[in-house]
This record gives structure tokens, sequence and C-alpha cells, in this order.
């Protein structure tokens, strides 16, 4: 199946543990990943990964893609050097597209105003009620929150996180998809017969 590729934000201070269930599962099942920084430079995640950006930012087009996917990063409540991708995300957004935003980046959103009318959520509150937003009354408590195109989810969720974008791109479903979560969150030895026949069906 010819699928666009995913778009993965990368800047310095970006969270290397929040996005990995989710590009690996992507690539397993058929999806480019295509990283993006502000512009072709290298950049170091928080863990001392260096990465060397695929395009700058002002190269990607959402009818190119498949998904926006925005990690947290120190760089989201320190500076506005990120507010450009938010701005992307709105354009993703507007056109279609769908996004996903985790940590920080959830803050980075909600400065843009595109928390303020969509089901969301994030590390926790007041993390973003600090950002002056309007969307406080649409905060939901919950692992990760799918509304309007738009996946959030805090820090300690990636493999919630993944759990929603695997959903929102269809790459697992029903049965299959609650396998692979209670597999990668909970060490459910029971979700292994049923990925693996999931696999042999393919």
């Amino acid at each position: 199946m010819n699928r666009k590729p995913v778009h993965l934000a990368v800047y310095d201070t970006l969270a290397d543990w929040e996005t990995g269930f989710a590009t690996a599962y992507l690539a397993r099942n058929g999806y480019e990943i295509r990283t993006v920084g502000g512009s072709e430079e290298p950049v170091a995640s928080v863990g001392g990964l260096r990465i060397r950006p695929d395009l700058a930012l002002d190269a990607v087009r959402p009818e190119d893609s498949s998904l926006l996917i925005l990690p947290g990063a120190d760089l989201w409540d320190t500076s506005d050097d990120l507010a450009p991708f938010a701005r992307t995300a709105r354009a993703f957004l507007d056109a279609g597209v769908p996004v996903a935003a985790i940590c920080g980046a959830t803050a980075g959103l909600a400065r843009e105003g595109l928390l303020d009318d969509r089901g969301h959520t994030s590390a926790v509150s007041f993390y973003l009620a600090a950002t002056g937003y309007g969307g406080g009354d649409r905060y939901v408590e919950a692992d990760a929150v799918t509304d309007a195109g738009l996946i959030t989810a805090g820090p300690t969720e990636p493999v919630a996180f993944a759990r929603e974008i695997f959903r929102l791109l269809g790459v697992y479903e029903g049965e299959v998809l609650d396998a692979w979560y209670r597999l990668f969150h909970d060490s459910d030895p029971a979700a292994y017969a049923v990925l693996e026949k999931a696999t042999a069906d393919r």
C-alpha cells in the first residue's frame, strides 16, 4: 500500500522516549518516517542523540503527509523557538491532516489556540493553564485523547500516545489494537497470541 509519509518534528532537547513506540510500529506497517527540523542542521535530543533532519519545516506541506508528530522538549517552555511548529500544526489541522502532540508540545498548541475547542490532555491541567489558554474546560483526565484530528498525551504515556495514532490511522484496530496496548503497557503475555495471529493473517 502506498502511504504518505509521517512527519516527525525534531528539535534540540526533544524527549527521546515519547515517540519511539509510535514511529517504530508505523515504520513496521509501511509508513516512511521523515524528520523535520527548523532547518536541516543537526539537533540533539535530551538524551544526547544527534539527528540530522530530512527536511526543514518550511518545506513540509500537509497534502504530502499522513500525520505530523510533535514530541515534547524543554524548548517548548523556555523560548518561542518552537512556535513555528505549532503554526505548522494549525496548517495541518486546517487542511484535515492529523497532528499528534505529547508533553511540552501540548503547551505549544495551547498557546497557538488549538486546544481551545478540542478535547485534550497533557501532563496535568495546571501545566496547560499556565499558558493562559482558553480551553481549560475541555481538559480531560485521560492517558491520551483524540478530538477533531488532534491527539494529545502527557510525557508518561508514550504507549497510549502510540495507541491513539494507530487507531486514527487504522494501523491496528479492535482486539489487535487492544492487544498491542496490553502487551506494551501492561506486559500481558496473552496479548502475544493475538498479535501473532494478526501478523500471520496479513
